[in-house]
């Protein structure tokens, strides 16, 4: 009995919420609004309170609703729904930029000293990149500005020398899952 009043709430709210809202709704959602109504009335006592109440979405209410989603999202859910092992992912983020020079020779040696010296010391990934005419050393894989600066803010406490050159960039980056 309890159930039957619940629904008997819901198709009245629905309703009033459907004729006050026409207006607000084009023609052609208004009249499949009332035929859904319609629909609810007629339906059979014994399924009128599991069926209904399944059948009032927001979307019976709101029928041009867009979802946007990354399709970054879609692959974690998908991958953790079968059981896929997760991979690494390469997404926008930032690295601490610790060298940048178009020097060209004493620049190339300069980027692979540096690259070598911080791999020897530091736990995280070091990048060499030239980009024309630019021989660049970036450090880390940080998703959000605040962990890069963090980072940057560490390095320059062990690095001195270094700080001058220190930046936080945008850049592509590998995140783990």
């Amino acid at each position: 009995m309890r159930k039957v009043l619940v629904f008997i709430v819901l198709c009245w709210s629905a309703t009033l919420f459907a004729e006050d809202s026409i207006p607000a709704i084009d023609a052609l959602a208004a009249d499949s609004l009332a035929a859904d109504t319609l629909a609810v009335d007629t339906l059979a006592m014994d399924t009128l309170v599991t069926d209904s109440v399944q059948q009032l979405t927001i979307f019976d209410v709101m029928p041009n609703v867009v979802l946007h989603q990354d399709s970054l999202v879609r692959q974690l859910v998908m991958d953790k729904v079968f059981g896929r092992e997760l991979q690494d992912v390469e997404v926008a983020g930032f690295r601490v930029q610790i060298y940048s020079s178009n020097h060209q020779q004493m620049a190339k040696q300069e980027a692979i000293r540096l690259e070598k010296e911080m791999q020897d010391k530091l736990d995280v990934p070091v990048y060499v990149s030239y980009m024309p005419p630019f021989w660049k050393v970036r450090i880390g894989d940080f998703a959000t500005y605040e962990d890069a600066q963090e980072f940057k803010n560490g390095f320059i406490q062990q690095f001195p020398e270094l700080m001058g050159d220190t930046y936080v960039v945008r850049d592509q980056v590998i995140l783990k899952r």
